[in-house]
């Protein structure tokens, strides 16, 4: 009976610790006013989540490519390059889609 007892109060000075926590450490949230900056924050940060994925595809292209030369297998050597030019492509696509709208 108690460790029952003792688990009890723990459980409710855990709770009041972080409802104290909660209290103490709120900050107020501010929206930004213009509406378009915010479209723009975010399709900033959207693009640059693209952009990491396209590297990760260009080194994984580029060991790819390096296997392929180091074991002599064309269609290994095929597929790295595909993968090379996907991850250039994903990695410039803001930037190739600012120069086909002219944005």
């Amino acid at each position: 009976m108690s460790e029952r007892r003792h688990m009890k109060r723990f459980l409710k000075q855990l709770l009041v610790t972080g409802l104290l926590l909660q209290v103490l450490f709120i900050y107020p949230a501010f929206a930004e006013s213009d509406p378009l900056k915010i479209i723009l924050n975010l399709s900033d940060f959207i693009f640059s989540i693209i952009r990491a994925v396209g590297m990760i595809m260009l080194g994984f292209g580029i060991v790819q490519i390096g296997l392929s030369l180091k074991s002599h297998d064309a269609s290994q050597r095929a597929n790295g390059f595909f993968t090379l030019a996907g991850g250039i492509i994903i990695t410039f696509s803001k930037e190739i889609i600012l120069l086909i709208t002219g944005g």
